[in-house]
Formats: structure tokens, sequence, C-alpha cells
């Protein structure tokens, strides 16, 4: 029996109400034999709880590389005006899930924060990658190499966070800078972004919190 279009979606949406879109996909299912349920059509791809994740086999290798690892490094960026300065940054890779980190020069000079993040390892001892997501929108992704005392990074800076640098200015913990860091991430659209890429010499690296303040691994990032 041959069924139109017309026959199945009268059938289902006029007694059943079902989403004339999902009648649809059921009527061409149908055509082609394949077995495709209202729920997968409603509801085939969901946004994961996480932003990010670390891949569990890899964690033996993090711990021996990078657990802990403390590292403040300068940026040869330029000013506003195009001469040369130094960004100075402070990164703690605190868990295999979240970094702490400061920013104490260039335009985010002044932003205290932590992050959820994923690690990559590139080459065991000797490169690392680390992404995250920042509450303003924006994007992230870091390479630690270890052997040259380098970082390369890419952000994607949302167009809040690049365009109202002083209000992302502040500390995570203070209640008041993260709502307001959340604000910054509602503005601009998702390819409204400024994409800067970097590299940094490291000037100092050890083991421990330094003088940044740890957070539980569980905390609220975004």
């Amino acid at each position: 029996m041959t069924l139109s279009i017309y026959t199945v979606c009268s059938e289902f949406f006029l007694k059943d109400h079902i989403n004339p879109l999902s009648c649809f996909y059921f009527y061409y299912s149908r055509r082609t034999h394949y077995s495709i349920s209202f729920s997968q059509v409603t509801n085939s791809r969901t946004m994961p709880t996480f932003h990010s994740k670390t891949d569990p086999e890899i964690l033996t290798q993090f711990e021996k590389d990078i657990k802990d690892v403390h590292l403040i490094y300068d940026y040869a960026a330029h000013d506003a005006n195009g001469n040369p300065e130094k960004w100075k940054y402070e990164m703690w890779f605190a868990h295999p899930t979240l970094i702490v980190y400061a920013i104490h020069g260039g335009p985010m000079a002044g932003r205290l924060n932590y992050q959820r993040c994923s690690y990559q390892c590139i080459r065991p001892g000797e490169l690392w990658q680390c992404n995250w997501l920042e509450e303003t929108g924006t994007i992230c992704s870091l390479v630690y190499d270890i052997p040259n005392k380098k970082i390369s990074t890419l952000l994607g800076f949302s167009q809040g966070h690049w365009e109202h640098a002083k209000e992302a200015h502040g500390d995570k913990r203070n209640p008041a800078d993260f709502e307001r860091w959340r604000k910054l991430g509602k503005i601009g659209g998702p390819t409204d972004r400024y994409m800067l890429n970097e590299q940094a010499d490291i000037l100092e690296e050890f083991r421990g919190k330094g003088n940044l303040q740890p957070v539980d691994e569980d905390v609220e990032t975004i």
C-alpha cells in the first residue's frame, strides 16, 4: 500500500495532535524503510551537560607532566597604537578538569578566574593542549610547549568580552563580578568574535598554587 504524506499526517496530526514536522519525517522513514521514532526526530541531539571532557586514558600522563604545574609567562603583544608591550599571565593547572588563572598585563589585566577545561596530550612530556569556554562566551585554546618553554594560544573573544574589556575585570569569586561577566556573553552572536592568536615566553615554572587562590574542583564556572 502506498501512503501519501497527506494520509500519514492527517491520521496522526488530526487524531493525536502530533507535530507536522514529525509526520514529515515519519512519512519518509516509511518510504525508505528506516525505523525512526518520534522521540528520535524531536530529540535526535541534545546539548551535553558539560562543555568539555578530558580523555581518562591520558590522566596518568597528566599527573606526570602538568598536574599542579604553575606558569607565569609574557605575551609579546602590541598596544592599541601598535607599539610592542608585554602581557603577563599566570596559569595553574590545578585539576584534570579545572584551571585557575590571573591576568596581570594587557587589556584584560585585573581578571582573576577559574574555568572548567579539557586537556589533550599531543606529545607526552613535551606538548599539551588545554581548552575551555569562558562565561563571557570567549573560547580559549592553549598549547604548552614544555621543552621550549613556550605558550601558544588562540582566543575567540566574544563581542561582549572584547568591546567591554574593563567590565570583564574582577574576581569570579565575587558574585557581582561573575554575574556581570555572564551578561557579556549575551552580547552579539556566535560569529561576532575577534580571533586573537599570540605566543608567550614562560618566565617561571613551579608546582603549587603560588599567589593564586584554590577552588573546589566541582565549583560552578559558567
